[in-house]
Parts: C-alpha cells; structure tokens; sequence
C-alpha cells in the first residue's frame, strides 16, 4: 500500500480511508475493469452469426489490451488473492457482468448450429483454446511489443490470422 500511495502522490493514510487493505483495493480494481471488459462484449451480442461476433469479440479483447495495458496485466498477467477469486464468483454465469460467460454463450450458440466440427462439442475446451489464443496475442503486444529482435507483423494481421487458423481448424469445412 506504500508503493501504491508513493505512486499516485497520497499518503498511506489516505489510501487506507478508503480501503482496508491491499486486497479490497485489488478487488476494487478487478470489478471495475472486468465491469469495463464485459460492457464492450455487450454491443457486439447483436452480431447474429455466431462466427463474426467470435471474430469481434477477440478483436475487442486485444483491443482492451492493448488500450488497457495496465489494467489488463492486473487482470490477466497478475495472481489474484482469494478475496478476489471468491468474489468473482458473485457475477459468475452472467454474460452481461461475466466475459467467459459471455464467450461461453457464443460458442454454446455456434455448437448448437453445427458450426463447429463434430469432435469439438466440450464448450469449456473451446472457449479455453480462443481465450489462449487471444490472450497470447494480447500479451506479446502489450509486453514485448518493443522488442527488436522480434520483427512483428501488424497487430491487427497477427489478430487476424489468428483467428483464422484456429476457427479454420475448429469449424466444419
């Protein structure tokens, strides 16, 4: 909590009249910015193919990212403590509050209209494999994309053809 108040010019005292510890404020941080996640996802549940709102829902998660950059290494890069973890339960299952719900939804949809190929039909297994994918690019940008030993390709391409070589490999022919 120093190093926080240190970082934001406030004294510990301050930071601690708002919030009882460090957990409350990480709590505190993770709901707005998962809130703030969850909100974007909204617009696109009005894509009626299950496949293009896929598409956009890992454009605007890297998105996030890469907008976001410290509050997705908070929500993604960094361990939660236990306060968090068994809070988030409270929103667990609602696509509105909850993202992996919401991606859940989706692929839930795109099996159901037998988009998928036959041998994928464990939605867990699928939503996990995108988010990884996501994820990756998400993080390579946000945490190496200074790196010059790496020529990167633009980000929206590598989003891009990501996307298209793990639906290529999920979805029917």
């Amino acid at each position: 909590m120093r190093k926080v108040a240190e970082r934001i010019e406030y004294s510990p005292t301050t930071i601690y009249l708002h919030f009882a510890d460090k957990e409350t404020l990480f709590l505190e941080l993770c709901q707005a910015d998962f809130a703030h996640l969850a909100e974007g996802f909204q617009k696109l549940a009005l894509i009626p193919d299950p496949v293009e709102r896929l598409r956009q829902c890992a454009l605007a998660y890297i998105q996030f990212a890469v907008e976001h950059p410290n509050q997705y290494r908070l929500m993604f890069l960094t361990p939660h403590p236990a306060a968090v973890a068994k809070n988030a339960m409270a929103n667990k299952g609602n696509p509105n509050e909850d993202a992996y719900a919401f991606l859940y939804q989706i692929v839930s949809s795109a099996i159901e209209a037998g988009l998928f190929r036959p041998e994928y039909k464990n939605v867990n297994l699928i939503c996990q494999t995108l988010w990884a994918a996501v994820h990756g690019v998400a993080s390579l940008e946000i945490t190496h994309k200074c790196d010059v030993w790496v020529g990167w390709a633009p980000l929206s391409e590598r989003a891009q053809t990501m996307m298209n070589g793990i639906l290529r490999g999920l979805l029917q022919a």
